[in-house]
């Protein structure tokens, strides 16, 4: 029993790794293939992927993100009340989206609509064989798959995020009014008084590198599928669960380098 969970465990730790190096690879040879971005077919994929990443993800970000902005407003609201500083929520929960939550949310939304499509999309085409077809033709996946993917997941996923920031905070001002009895100018006086240029920053730098991981995965995942619809399936369920993971943890990590180390 022991030495067959000790296979396990390696067997698991080995596909790991072995994972995690091809997702990295792709995103290198996808990189190198930026010079060609902006040429004929690649361009018109690039706009393609930039509506679907962006424009029909819009609906659900902004339901989202209301509701976020207004929790945050609710839950603060009411500790605060503890201590009669009700003015203080403004601060709380413009700081909370654009550094943390807008990005965040945004990221786990497209994590789980887009790219979990990148993966069942790319992953049927590898179990059909098409991927193998590509490659015979001399045409390299990279270029012709992940890379429009990957700039337009790059570029929309802090388009977005600045949208769910804006709607969250009016969320967040709304309920505050009507919940707390904030007024909205005493809300925007306390928001814009606290909020530093390094929150911003922070926030975006977030939604780049969620935007990278979320494509990356993704494709990587639809690359590496076999066995069929199985496989296709698996490849999905396997591209949300590692983006979400990703996301957590780089999350923690950016905010720890920003706010701790600097």
């Amino acid at each position: 029993m022991i030495r067959s969970a000790v296979l396990g465990i390696g067997n698991f730790l080995s596909e790991a790794a072995a994972g995690a190096g091809y997702s990295l690879a792709l995103l290198l040879r996808s990189v190198l293939w930026f010079r060609s971005a902006w040429q004929g077919r690649a361009l018109k994929e690039i706009l393609q992927q930039m509506f679907i990443c962006g424009i029909a993800s819009i609906p659900v970000c902004m339901v989202v993100s209301v509701f976020t902005g207004a929790i945050l407003a609710l839950n603060g609201g009411l500790s605060l009340a503890d201590i009669g500083q009700e003015s203080l929520i403004g601060r709380i929960v413009t700081i909370s989206m654009t550094r943390e939550m807008g990005p965040f949310m945004t990221a786990l939304i497209l994590a789980a609509s887009v790219g979990s499509g990148m993966a069942a999309e790319i992953g049927t085409m590898s179990v059909s064989e098409e991927i193998d077809a590509l490659e015979v033709m001399g045409i390299d996946p990279a270029k012709f798959l992940v890379m429009p993917r990957l700039v337009a997941m790059t570029i929309m996923c802090p388009v977005l995020t600045i949208y769910s920031n804006l709607l969250g905070i009016v969320g967040g001002a709304i309920t505050s009014y009507y919940q707390h009895g904030v007024s909205l100018e005493l809300f925007r006086t306390d928001a814009m008084d606290h909020l530093v240029n390094k929150d911003i920053f922070t926030g975006l730098l977030k939604a780049v590198i969620f935007g990278i991981v979320i494509a990356s995965v993704g494709c990587s995942q639809g690359l590496r599928a076999t066995g069929g619809a199985i496989g296709v399936g698996h490849a999905t369920r396997r591209s949300v669960v590692i983006s979400y993971l990703l996301i957590i943890i780089l999350g923690y990590y950016i905010t720890f380098i920003f706010y701790r180390l600097f």
